[in-house]
């Protein structure tokens, strides 16, 4: 993986930390989600007059992203209902990564160098070692990481789908473009129907969401896209969930989360994954 590569996807992770930490800390986190979806809006329509129309072909690989990144931020939002930051992000980011290698390399044959897999596999085992993690109040909390895990597993479909899509529309921005404004229309479809006054609070009180938070997830993942025609998807998933030590940070200092032994170790090992992942085809 290149320097730059590199670079995009670490910057990625840590915008990442940050709009999740916009919805976690807010008192209605369906309100919070759907501020942040609807702002990609405003970047996407300004992104797309600047690039090209993504290739046809293309287009199954877009819709299915889309139902992919729904059916994620659906259960993102029951999961924040019931655990802390600490515990929900850890597991969904780090499922996520072990399930996109395992399939590359049994499905897709794609072939990883051994440094590479033990990188992912450090990655994956330091943020997975949280999902034992307690609550505030010291009790485990099951539900919740169930949740979290099934938002693991949606996010490694999406991150599967988005990157051959990108690769087959030959434009990895027009294809996150048009992927960001079909996810905010079904989104809003979606308040609409089932929560009309969530839309309502997001126009009073979410608008500094929608645009900062909004903001920050476009240009997240818009590095993460571009970076998916760059590298092996598998190798920029598990970099990607390096977020985890972004998140860890900001839910113990911002959102006053439990910090513990625990958390420190995995971060460490989250850490070391990620530098071994950088020098890993000069190992």
């Amino acid at each position: 993986m290149s320097l730059t590569v590199f670079i995009a996807v670490i910057g990625a992770a840590l915008l990442h930390a940050v709009w999740n930490a916009a919805v976690k800390g807010g008192a209605d986190k369906r309100a919070g989600m759907g501020a942040v979806v609807i702002g990609h809006v405003p970047l996407a329509a300004l992104a797309l007059c600047f690039v090209p129309m993504p290739a046809l072909a293309s287009l199954p690989w877009l819709l299915g992203g889309l139902l992919l990144h729904f059916g994620y931020q659906l259960f993102l939002m029951r999961a924040y209902e019931r655990g802390d930051l600490t515990q929900i992000y850890p597991i969904a980011r780090g499922s996520a990564p072990l399930i996109v290698a395992v399939f590359s390399v049994v499905v897709l044959g794609v072939h990883l160098h051994a440094a590479e897999v033990l990188a992912v596999a450090i990655i994956a085992a330091g943020i997975l070692s949280l999902s034992a993690v307690r609550r505030a109040d010291g009790l485990r909390n099951g539900h919740a990481a169930g949740l979290a895990l099934v938002t693991g597993i949606f996010i490694a479909a999406y991150s599967l789908v988005d990157g051959y899509g990108a690769r087959i529309a030959g434009t990895s921005l027009g294809f996150y473009g048009w992927l960001a404004l079909g996810n905010a229309a079904l989104m809003t479809l979606y308040l609409a129907a089932r929560s009309p006054g969530t839309l309502r609070r997001i126009a009073r009180t979410g608008r500094v969401t929608c645009v900062l938070g909004g903001a920050a997830s476009f240009v997240a993942y818009a590095l993460v896209t571009w970076a998916f025609t760059q590298a092996p998807i598998a190798l920029v998933t598990a970099l990607r969930e390096t977020s985890v030590v972004f998140a860890l940070l900001i839910g113990v200092f911002c959102l006053k989360e439990r910090l513990d032994l625990a958390k420190v170790l995995a971060t460490a090992a989250t850490l070391s994954g990620a530098v071994l992942l950088r020098y890993a085809r000069q190992c």
